[in-house]
């Protein structure tokens, strides 16, 4: 087998492995690595909280600015943080 011909079998066997993860949709780790101790509340536009996975055993909350839509991960223990999810909570019910 030529050299040309063994790097392109190993081309094409590498791409569909590579591929196969992300076409699942699914995050396999933790995507907040520093978090946002300080008030921000009145920047916020839209809350995710994302409960611990077996991919990601802590809580993670992040939050969309409303002024440029960029994703900032809160810390969870902030007192202010507990608040801003307890109005976001009591705002959605009907």
């Amino acid at each position: 087998m030529s050299i040309i011909t063994t790097v392109a079998l190993l081309v094409f066997l590498t791409i569909p492995e590579g591929m196969s993860m992300g076409d699942q949709g699914v995050i396999l780790r933790c995507r907040c690595i520093t978090k946002e101790k300080k008030p921000i509340g009145r920047y916020i536009g839209r809350l995710e909280v994302n409960l611990p996975t077996s991919h990601c055993n802590v809580v993670e909350i992040i939050a969309t600015l409303k002024k440029d839509g960029k994703m900032i991960c809160l810390d969870p223990e902030a007192p202010w943080v507990k608040k801003v999810l307890g109005k976001k909570l009591t705002e959605q019910r009907p």
